[in-house]
């Protein structure tokens, strides 16, 4: 059997003290994310993010930085995901624009109001990319590569 994780792009948006975070029902239950999902096929690393922001939360995403990549397991049901976090600033909102099934509303929390609601957190990467967009971490965009048929586009 091979071992997949899942694939997925974060965005953290900061404004002032605030974090751009999604409420979402996963499995009857109400949870806190960064806009996250999966990257569709032949899409690159930063239209996923960049879509995944605008279906979830209405905002038009541009991302500044690589934030971070991470791995994670989920022990309650052995799942893994491989995220790639993503800082950077939203432009323009659409508040008439519908939301993505699932998604109940965006919100500009701080970090003590995620902290206080920590059990309703989808995962621990959460807090994890917040704590390190507030620490610095900041890697350039031209890490990434995206690579489709011949055709090859920096920037992914």
């Amino acid at each position: 059997m091979t071992w997949r994780p899942d694939f997925t792009v974060a965005a953290v948006v900061q404004r002032q003290d605030r974090f751009l975070i999604v409420e979402e029902r996963i499995n009857g239950r109400l949870v806190l994310n960064q806009p996250a999902g999966h990257v569709e096929e032949g899409e690159s690393i930063i239209a996923a993010v960049t879509r995944e922001t605008l279906e979830e939360t209405a905002w038009h995403f541009s991302a500044a930085h690589l934030l971070g990549v991470y791995l994670w397991r989920n022990e309650s049901n052995g799942r893994s995901f491989l995220r790639f976090a993503f800082s950077g600033d939203v432009l323009r909102h659409e508040p008439e624009r519908e939301l993505d099934r699932g998604i109940v509303a965006a919100h500009w929390l701080s970090r003590e109001q995620l902290l206080a609601q920590s059990s309703r957190l989808r995962s621990p990467l959460v807090l994890r990319c917040i704590d390190d967009h507030l620490a610095g971490c900041r890697h350039e965009l031209s890490a990434l590569t995206f690579m489709d048929g011949l055709a090859v586009a920096r920037t992914a």
